[in-house]
């Protein structure tokens, strides 16, 4: 049955498991097939199935396929504006281009409301609503039937009240949504000498809720770690969407979240839907990079036919709960692996086959892992192997990746990001390389890696590019070293991270969406044109090669694209 007051809350119900699969033109196969279940669809391809926990067994994977199974994301991190351009382009009187007219989307862990970044002179707000995911309440946005949406007049009326939290409870406890916001928009703190980049801009929130406990289970998330769900994450782009087409507004969205699960090449769900969005007038999406190159999370090899395997060595630390481990290979090849752990107990060569699976409990220690062979992996159509360790013994594992097919035989291996597991645990021979996280390897939206704008250094923890089918990503660094920005309760300080660069560089897609919608210079102006104004804009070093895989096309400059606009003088 389609989404509906009574089953509503499913969505929140941690007895309920949520899985999402695509479907053509309608709802009804998704119908037919569950006729007892809850269908949610989310966009015009994918649709939310929510099934009782006791339905679920350990052959749904091979059921219903890896990418059923929502992918888990978390955060990207643990005197900018004029390494950027920005404030010399809003010197000139015909581009002082503040946001005015424009909606920045933040969709993260919530705003705290209250702080006077964001703020109007008159101490007004400048967020239009605020979707809060975590709170249940009948004031939901539909069609999305959870959360509690609150609207201007309400978060005014809680400004001006004695307690505004009484009045709309939504705030901010990590810190993080708040600082990219800032970042992207604040308004102008003299005393403490801060300013977004688009202070004119207005604001539509959504905060996300955390995953459930059944998914952070079966990937072994860990208690402590801020995880968010994908399908949450897509109806919080689609509540974004639709408030832009309901107040006739283009908007430019700050993604600071990501993920290493997936094939790396932009095919995933969350990704394929923010690309189509990217296409739409109006709409700019930007992905922030990752801070995963330093992480040792990556292996890549290649097998010799000649010995018919490539070694991988992965060393676990201590006190690891479990995790999980995606090797994916490139069809028509076929992949398969045996493992050895510390103590050395051997686990002969699994056979790739369809639907083989492997529950492998170790006899001297008290691990346990389960493995699943996907030969065709549904949104790729390559073939992944994913590994979950249980109790993992702290050593080193050593796996063997076989393969056979007649085009070169290579493959990826990633393990989680380093908000789920620690880099105490990484590959011995580790690879920088295709460390993007997802929707950062996503072809058409923005990704904005991060540098030191003070020493035109690359962020050490930067992830790298090319995404695994080599499209060129990032496409540009912004400032992300050591910015300086709002923490709650009005408070500042310096941080670091990709979604830094990214919050900044949504700031500057506001400046080309007025330039190009408002103002009238193109006025059917989409996320892929503001990328590609931003790449031409962008300052090359004489020492680097570009486009390459740590800076993309350059250092985003939109004084650079302003110049760019102009075009060329002939002489003569």
């Amino acid at each position: 049955m389609l989404m509906n007051e009574e089953c509503r809350s499913r969505i929140i119900d941690n007895e309920y498991v949520d899985f999402i699969f695509e479907y053509s033109i309608t709802t009804g196969e998704l119908e037919q097939r569950f006729p007892t279940e809850c269908i949610q669809p989310v966009t015009s391809r994918f649709a939310v199935v929510y099934f009782a926990r006791n339905r679920i067994t350990r052959q749904t994977i091979d059921e219903f396929g890896y990418g059923a199974y929502p992918s888990c994301f978390g955060l990207n991190d643990i005197s900018n504006l004029e390494a950027s351009g920005i404030t010399r382009l809003q010197a000139l009187p015909s581009f002082a281009l503040r946001g005015s007219g424009i909606l920045i989307g933040i969709i993260d862990t919530g705003v705290q409301y209250t702080n006077r970044v964001f703020l109007n002179p008159d101490d007004t707000t400048r967020i239009v609503s605020i979707w809060d995911q975590t709170i249940d309440s009948p004031n939901f946005p539909r069609p999305h039937y959870y959360g509690t949406e609150y609207t201007r007049e309400q978060i005014n009326e809680a400004l001006a009240s004695e307690d505004p939290l009484s009045i709309v409870p939504s705030t901010d406890e990590n810190g993080h949504g708040t600082l990219l916001g800032a970042l992207a928009a604040g308004s102008l703190d003299a005393e403490n000498n801060f300013v977004g980049v688009v202070p004119d801009a207005e604001f539509v929130v959504v905060k996300l809720k955390q995953a459930k406990q059944c998914l952070r289970n079966f990937f072994s998330i860990p208690e402590e770690a801020v995880c968010f769900q994908e399908t949450d994450i897509l109806q919080g782009i689609n509540y974004l969407y639709n408030m832009s087409r309901s107040l006739n507004r283009p908007i430019a969205i700050c993604m600071g979240l990501g993920t290493s699960q997936g094939a790396h090449d932009g095919r995933g769900v969350l990704s394929s839907t923010i690309a189509a969005l990217n296409d739409e007038a109006g709409v700019c999406i930007v992905n922030s990079a990752g801070n995963e190159g330093n992480s040792g999370h990556h292996f890549y090899g290649i097998v010799n036919p000649d010995v018919g395997y490539d070694e991988m060595e992965l060393r676990v630390g201590e006190n690891v709960n479990g995790f999980s481990m995606e090797i994916w290979g490139y069809a028509p090849n076929t992949y398969s692996i045996d493992i050895l752990s510390p103590t050395g107990e051997y686990i002969p060569r699994i056979p790739a086959r369809i639907g083989e699976s492997r529950d492998i409990n170790f006899l001297f220690e008290q691990t346990s892992i389960l493995i699943n062979y996907f030969l065709i992996e549904q949104q790729t159509g390559d073939q992944l192997i994913l590994v979950r360790f249980r109790n993992p013994t702290a050593g080193i594992w050593r796996f063997r990746v076989y393969a056979r097919g007649d085009v070169e035989l290579s493959f990826h291996c990633w393990l989680p990001i380093t908000e789920f597991l620690s880099t105490e645990t990484h590959f011995v021979e580790s690879n920088p390389n295709v460390t993007l996280t997802s929707p950062g390897n996503t072809e058409i939206p923005i990704t904005a890696t991060a540098y030191n704008h003070v020493t035109d250094s690359i962020y050490i923890n930067a992830s790298r590019g090319f995404t695994r089918d080599n499209v060129i990503k990032p496409d540009f660094a912004a400032p992300g070293v050591n910015i300086y920005g709002p923490t709650l309760n009005n408070t500042y300080g310096y941080f670091s991270g990709t979604s830094l660069a990214a919050a900044q560089t949504t700031g500057v897609a506001a400046m080309l969406l007025e330039w190009g919608i408002l103002r009238g210079n193109v006025p059917n102006m989409d996320g892929q044109e503001v990328r590609r104004y931003l790449i031409r804009g962008t300052r090359r070093s004489l020492n680097e090669t570009y486009p390459n895989n740590s800076w993309g096309y350059g250092i985003m400059d939109i004084y650079n694209t302003y110049l760019a606009l102009r075009g060329e003088t002939v002489e003569g």
